[in-house]
Parts: C-alpha cells; structure tokens; sequence
C-alpha cells in the first residue's frame, strides 16, 4: 500500500501540478487581443510571442535532457524560476507597453520554463509505473492538455467585463491578470518541486548517462522516423486547430464555446486513452498507425459528404474531436515509444531531442492551414494537405521506425570495454 500511495504522491501529483501550470501557455488566444490593444499594436505582430515561446520550449527541452536526466530537483525548481519570472515579466511588460519585452518575457523566458518543465516528471513517471509507462505519461501530458479547460475560466474572470465591441471595461486587468496567475503558479509548481522524487534505490543502479552520443541518437534511421512522425502529427493538429472556430463560422454553427471545449477534453483524453492503449499493443509504435489512420478516416468521411460546406455539423465536430485527441495522444505516447527504442536511462535526453519537433511544428502548423486558405480560398483544400501528411506519416510509421532497440553507448566507450574485458 505505502508504494501505491509513493507513486501518486512522488510521480503523479507533481506532474500534475507541474504540467497544469506550464499548459496554461495554451491559454495565449483568450487575451492575445487584449494585450494588443492596451499596448496599441497590431494582433499579428502580438502573436509572435505564442510562436516563439513554443519554439524556446522545443529547444530547451532539447537542450535541457541532459539538466533533467542530472537532476530531477534542480530542473523542476528551474522550471518554475524561469515559467513564473516569465509571466510575472509578461504583466510588467504589457504595463510599459513593450513589445520585445513581452517576446522576451513569455517567449524566451517563460518558453525555458515550459520545456525543462514538460520534461521533468516524465521519466519519474516511467519509473513508478514500469509495467503502464503509457498511462503513466498519457496522465501527466493529460494535465498540460486539460490546463486551458480548467484555467481558461479563472483567466475569464480575472480579465472582467467586456463592452459590446468585446474591449475590456477595466483594460489594466490584463497585466494584473498576469501577476496574480504568477504567484498561483508559484505555489504549484513550487509543491510540485518539493514532492517530486524518483524510486528508492533507482540512483544506484543505472547512470549511464556519460556513455550517451547524441551523434547516435541523430543519425539514427528509427529517432529520425519518430521524428518526423511527431513533427508532421503537431503541424497537422496545428493546421486544423487553428482553423477550428473559422470552420464552424463557416458552416453556421453558434456554439462554437461549446466545441472548443468538447475537442480540449478530447484533446485531454487522447493524451491518456491513447497511450495507455499502447501499453497493452506489442509494439507502441502500432498506436500512431491507429492515430493516422482514424485521423485520415475521419477526413475522408467529411469530404464524402461534398467537404466542409455541404457536411452536417455533427461531423465536421467529429473531425475535429479524433484529430484533437490523435494530436494530444502523440504528445503522451512518444516517450514511452522512446524508452523502448532508446532505452529509460537516457529517455529525458532523447526525449528532450524528439522535442524539438515541437518546436518546428509550432512555427509551420498554423502558417500551414494559413497559407493553403490564401492560396485557394478552400476548408477543403485544408483538408486535401492535411490527410496527404498524415498518409506520409503512416509510411513512416510502417516502413522507417523499426521494432528494434537501439544501442546509445558511445564507440569510444564500447571500445574501452572491449579493452578490459579482454
């Protein structure tokens, strides 16, 4: 009973608290356009923020495997150093009215934040949960994706009333807005950090992380097809979320408050569904088979029905439910595919790398739908793009990551014990 009771308080609470926090950078569209408007720039200049904080949060997270895989504790209290200066920084920069100093805030500062935080409880999920890696991950991404639906309500109120034009009545809640959510922040991930550990025991029997070559890692046919599954996975999610209340406005459909929250909990339960499902496949690679596949279904049963103009609401919904949960369960099920190509030793590292797919996608995955919409003036030309991609990812999937495990170990050191042992 003790170790049950370990592992939801060392492991799950911690991911929780943790994840919970840095998701809300998801929240970035309820206030883009009022912190716009109260530094008087133009939305699309604002945005920039959102993209480069998802770039920073790829690349620390790349960087930053090494940091994570040291030591768990000195990484969770980083991440919330830098995520909690970074918001705190984002309200006073919107108060002097600064542009770069709110890219710098929440884009490069919070984004440190957001990609040594994401990292950080993963591999201790792994740990306590070897024989259910899948839920173990699914049920901490899960908190990163449900972060919006549970703080999108608190940010509603904290930002106040609104006129009809849909301009803040109060226009300074929007800095303060980000001082309170700070010192909340705070409180959690702080909790987080402090409760967060690794098995008992775990230490002594396996570092070896000094033996790792990266060079392996990227040159490796199997790291690359994940890579790439990954990376096309985000940018076809992107492509669609972002199009997702333009599509219901198309169509006519009013309740589109309704569905953003319908496919946030989809997105949220994907993350958990789908990779707890890998747990019980032979290989886990087979779960983004069933997440392609289902997605590229799904688009072909809308454009059926003559595509997004003619197709009854409840399916264009439905697309946009499987395609949601299809994008949140990649996040959840990558790094337990990585653990077993890769091996759980050094799976903060790998995972670390993998994520800078996350970062790329996050720059091409909105500009993506964007600019098919420009060119052709078509949602079903979105779509069209869209299932091309995902039909490429299952070729991937099939044909490239392969179903063996990976030897990480440096040629020197493999060497060198070759040595001693003769």
């Amino acid at each position: 009973m003790g170790k049950f009771e370990n592992k939801w308080i060392s492991a799950v609470l911690p991911a929780l608290l943790i994840h919970c926090s840095i998701g809300t950078v998801y929240c970035w569209s309820l206030f883009k356009s009022d912190i716009a408007s109260y530094i008087g720039k133009p939305v699309g200049e604002v945005e920039w923020a959102f993209s480069i904080a998802i770039f920073v949060l790829g690349m620390s997270a790349a960087f930053g495997g090494k940091l994570v895989e040291k030591d768990i504790h000195k990484s969770s209290l980083l991440s919330a150093i830098f995520f909690v200066v970074g918001m705190a920084g984002t309200g006073f920069f919107i108060y002097q009215k600064s542009l770069i100093g709110i890219y710098v805030s929440y884009g490069i500062v919070m984004g440190i934040g957001l990609g040594i935080g994401y990292l950080t409880p993963v591999k201790t999920l792994m740990l306590w949960f070897e024989k259910q890696k899948g839920l173990a991950t699914g049920l901490a991404v899960a908190g990163f994706g449900l972060a919006k639906v549970i703080a999108s309500p608190l940010m509603e109120n904290l930002l106040g009333e609104r006129n009809n034009e849909g301009i803040l009545v109060n226009p300074t809640n929007i800095y303060t807005m980000f001082f309170i959510l700070a010192g909340i922040y705070l409180v959690m991930m702080v909790i987080g950090h402090l409760l967060i550990k690794k098995p008992a025991g775990y230490e002594e029997k396996s570092v070896k992380t000094k033996s790792f070559s990266y060079r392996k890692v990227l040159t490796n046919r199997t790291f690359i097809g994940i890579w790439l599954m990954f990376y096309i996975n985000i940018t076809c999610g992107l492509a669609l979320i972002s199009q997702e209340k333009g599509i219901l406005a198309f169509i006519g459909f009013g309740a589109i408050g309704l569905v953003s929250s319908l496919t946030a909990i989809f997105n949220a339960g994907g993350r958990i569904v789908f990779s707890s499902w890998a747990d019980r496949l032979k290989d886990r690679n087979s779960i983004y088979k069933i997440i392609f596949i289902s997605s590229i279904a799904a688009i072909l049963l809308t454009i059926m029905f003559d595509g997004i103009n003619n197709s009854i609401a409840i399916l264009i919904i439905a697309l946009l439910c499987v395609v949601n949960a299809g994008y949140g369960g990649g996040f959840s099920s990558i790094p337990p595919l990585l653990s077993d190509r890769f091996g759980l030793d050094s799976v903060s590292t790998v995972h670390g790398l993998a994520l800078s797919a996350w970062a790329l996608a996050g720059l091409t995955g909105n500009q993506l739908s964007a600019f098919v919409l420009a060119k052709t003036q078509s949602y079903d030309m979105v779509l069209y793009v869209i299932m091309a991609f995902f039909a490429i990812a299952t070729l991937i999937s099939i044909f490239i990551v392969r179903p063996d495990k990976v030897n990480l170990e440096s040629e020197e050191l493999s060497r060198t014990e070759e040595r001693v042992a003769g």
